[in-house]
């Protein structure tokens, strides 16, 4: 293995830790939440009092993460993480700061499988021409 298949493979790992822990998380609560704004609070709270949307984003997360580290349909993996890290990010730039460290982690490191390490997954769709 040459240093750029050591660092693709180190990026997805990486990223794949990160939602399959997280995920894994949102089921079994064995790390702190951290404190947070009121408003971050608010809404957090109104997506739990739908009663689907965090069993649903934790299993994709998970499931994603999991896909990830086992090295098995990663471009499937990276289109679910993708609105789930838009929206982390988005989370974190307007409503909770102090997680915004993380998100630019994880913003970078999906940006660079998408676009680069799996680039040719992606070709038809982002190809200006049909």
């Amino acid at each position: 293995m040459n240093v750029r298949q050591w660092v693709d493979r180190g990026a997805q790992i990486l990223l794949g830790l990160i939602f399959f822990v997280f995920g894994l998380n949102g089921f079994f609560h064995f790390l702190p939440m951290p404190e947070m704004s009121p408003e971050a609070g608010s809404f957090l709270g109104a997506l739990a009092g739908t009663g689907y949307f965090f069993p649903v984003l934790k299993l994709v997360e998970t499931v994603s993460g999991a896909l990830l580290l086992v090295n098995r349909f990663v471009p499937l993996a990276l289109v679910l993480l993708a609105p789930v890290v838009v929206q982390i990010f988005l989370f974190h730039a307007f409503l909770d700061p102090a997680g915004l460290p993380l998100a630019i982690v994880i913003v970078i490191l999906e940006a660079y499988l998408g676009f680069f390490v799996y680039r040719r997954s992606f070709d038809g769709v982002l190809r200006a021409t049909p």
